[in-house]
């Protein structure tokens, strides 16, 4: 039995540590045609550019392949728009809608003419801003070496009318559609390393449980229900198992649970202390959280077996929200002359560098899959945003401008 006095007791506990937290189908793929593509060296400039001569034909459908595709390449941050006697590569092409279908055949050339890329796609006119993204996300890939990050997409808590629901949405705000409507508290959701599952909290049962929901099938799972708290699950990259936060024996601390069998290990042993927050390494062979043992919330890391842990925060007077990145990098999020802003540890250098300075905060940051951007909650006079960094130029964009409080979001992988 859940005893609702303990869980008060320990959710008043861990407060600061899940600041955050209480504040409020994959596409089908795209026929192609064969490519003529040339090696890729990987750049970290901007690149000028020329879409003009990238035409649209059959009317709406083809209108938002070709806006979509330029909007697309623009957010990555790798280009800059040129005319073509000025752009080191020129991309061109038809975008056309008709017959239940739309498609795009595209020619990305160099300056001195030389054939990038040149590629036929087409899906369901349905799709035309799938098919965008993926003819985008080719775009970048090929001129740049990195990911593209059009195709992916981000999952976040939304709160319209006083319940906080997850809701899924397109890299670009787009499409948004309500993942759950449970008319109760959804928290932290994390996806796994293929981009089909989500585990999150949710107060759905009266009491904090994590679930997992495949989103290829829409069916849910509590996987967690012990007494007390449970939450803050985070996948292991391999997929089978967590790491998540349960008080069920104590005090809030750290174990990693098998998905099959539900096989727990304890990884902390913290007095009067609460773990929280894992967040495991590309490798999966560490696992970064937040304690308060040092009397704030700051970060540590330790081996996914357990042992000794280490402490990596000591800037700021409470750093939480961990999120390990693709390079290796952690992204979190920093209290720092009353504000939180969003900091980058770098753990090979041990180095920290903060990206935001503004007056407001901003929280829950989340990687996304090119090591590039980052998607976080930007919260001012109590109305909380989804917003995008770019941590190259340190340009910073809204997600979308719905009515409502949105937060703790997460990138997908893919």
């Amino acid at each position: 039995m859940h005893s609702t006095h303990k869980t008060q007791l320990l959710e008043t506990r861990i407060k600061l540590l899940i600041v955050s937290l209480l504040i409020g189908a994959v596409s089908a793929p795209a026929r192609c045609s064969a490519e003529q593509v040339v090696r890729v060296t990987k750049t970290f400039g901007t690149i000028a550019i020329d879409t003009t001569a990238l035409q649209a034909r059959g009317g709406h459908a083809g209108r938002t392949v070709a806006e979509t595709i330029r909007t697309d390449l623009k957010r990555s941050g790798w280009f800059t728009t040129a005319p073509s006697a000025k752009a080191a590569y020129v991309v061109q092409g038809i975008c056309e809608g008709g017959g239940g279908q739309v498609s795009a055949s595209v020619t990305v050339s160099s300056a001195a003419g030389e054939a990038v890329l040149n590629r036929a796609y087409e899906m369901s006119a349905t799709q035309a801003r799938q098919l965008a993204h993926r003819v985008a996300d080719e775009i970048v890939y090929q001129l740049t070496g990195h990911k593209g990050i059009a195709s992916t997409r981000i999952v976040m808590v939304g709160s319209r009318d006083g319940a906080k629901e997850l809701y899924i949405c397109d890299a670009d705000g787009e499409n948004l559609r309500a993942l759950t409507s449970d008319r109760s508290v959804s928290l932290t959701p994390r996806w796994d390393a293929q981009g089909r599952r989500l585990v999150y909290t949710s107060f759905k049962s009266g009491f904090p449980d994590v679930y997992l929901i495949d989103l290829s099938t829409s069916q849910r799972e509590r996987i967690a229900k012990f007494p007390g708290l449970n939450t803050g699950a985070d996948f292991s990259p391999d997929g089978r198992n967590v790491a998540l936060t349960l008080s069920k024996d104590g005090n809030p601390d750290l174990y990693l649970m098998a998905l099959r069998g539900s096989k727990l290990t304890r990884l902390t042993r913290t007095r009067q202390a609460g773990e929280t927050s894992p967040s495991f390494s590309p490798e999966g062979r560490q696992i970064a959280f937040v304690s308060d043992s040092s009397g704030s919330p700051q970060l540590y890391v330790i081996d996914r077996a357990g042992g000794d842990r280490r402490r990596l925060s000591f800037e700021g007077r409470e750093n939480v929200d961990p999120d390990w990145g693709p390079d290796g990098r952690i992204v979190y999020s920093s209290r720092r002359f009353g504000k939180y802003q969003v900091c980058i540890y770098d753990p090979k250098t041990r180095q920290d560098r903060q990206l935001t300075h503004q007056d407001v905060d901003h929280e829950d940051p989340s990687w996304a899959p090119d090591g590039r951007h980052v998607v976080y909650t930007r919260t001012q006079a109590f109305d909380s945003r989804i917003y995008i960094l770019d941590t190259v130029n340190g340009a910073s964009i809204a997600l979308h401008n719905l009515n409502g409080t949105w937060y703790t979001p997460a990138w997908s992988p893919n």
